[in-house]
């Protein structure tokens, strides 16, 4: 059962990682074509996100071909290197916040990017779910901060989301009052 456990937390790592990259790539696209700096920052989110994955996936890549001790070690230095990508994730976040804040920049909604904000809220609860109760049953520390990190990529998206619409409804409350006036 032990085996299986570390085969399902690879097969949700590589996913993670594959998932990433093909919403990074999508963001940063949707960003640069609706002049969209949120997106375009989501994208960038989305390969910080996947240093994580890629971490795990050397964490559970040798599966069963290491020792009880290498297996101890490569947990702990997992830990560590899933701790340096939350923080870094963090540290982007915080200055994409701050930047935003400062020069006032609002968020355009685009029909793509809202897409694959709404597929990131769909998908990255039931992805945290999964590595978080497979990381501890398999008592791997590394495996559930992972999934933590994908728990902070779901308040992401939300968050993004909130923003758009928030800026589309004011945007369209202004509309209105001049079509009144």
């Amino acid at each position: 059962m032990h085996q299986n456990l570390r085969k399902k937390a690879l097969i949700l790592s590589v996913f993670t990682v594959c998932y990433n990259i093909l919403e990074g790539i999508m963001s940063i696209l949707a960003g640069v074509f609706s002049n969209s700096i949120s997106l375009t920052g989501f994208g960038i989110d989305s390969f910080i996100e996947s240093i994580s994955g890629a971490v795990m996936i050397w964490r559970f890549k040798k599966l069963d071909r290491i020792t009880e001790e290498e297996e101890e070690k490569v947990e702990k230095i997992a830990q560590i290197f899933v701790a340096i990508s939350f923080f870094i994730l963090s540290v982007y976040i915080l200055y994409e916040s701050i930047t935003r804040l400062y020069f006032k920049e609002i968020t355009e909604p685009s029909i793509p990017g809202l897409i694959i904000i709404i597929m990131s809220i769909i998908i990255m609860p039931i992805l945290f779910y999964l590595k978080y109760r497979t990381g501890r049953l398999l008592s791997s520390k590394s495996l559930v901060a992972d999934s933590k990190e994908t728990l902070a990529c779901f308040f992401l998206s939300i968050a993004v989301l909130l923003g758009i619409l928030l800026n589309f409804s004011m945007d369209s409350g202004r509309q209105i009052q001049l079509l009144l006036l």
